[in-house]
């Protein structure tokens, strides 16, 4: 067996591990009110940083205007609950068009 292999594999059950911890602890484990809301608060943090560096990096540098703005859009739509296939299609002809136009 090799490295790769090796690593998919502890990383798969690792994977399944935390998949069933949950229901396994369910009713073990509390934690207080404050705990879970700073884990929500936390977790929102992380998805807006992922969001932040996907859409605003390319490599080592900007990502140029147009990736930003069709990802503002996206989240506009998505904020005004349009569908999921509305807001993916919206985002990239936003993104195609400003490039199509020349903007970076």
């Amino acid at each position: 067996m090799n490295a790769t292999l090796a690593c998919v594999l502890v990383l798969a059950a690792g994977t399944y591990a935390f998949r069933l911890a949950g229901p396994v602890l369910h009713g073990r484990v509390h934690l207080p009110a404050r705990v879970q809301e700073l884990l929500t608060v936390g977790a929102t943090v992380l998805l807006v940083a992922l969001l932040a560096t996907g859409a605003l990096t390319e490599g080592q540098g900007f990502a140029g205007w147009s990736r930003p703005a069709g990802v503002l859009l996206g989240g506009i739509l998505a904020w005004r609950r349009a569908p999921f296939a509305l807001v993916v299609v919206g985002a990239a002809t936003a993104t195609a068009l400003l490039r199509l136009a020349g903007v970076p």
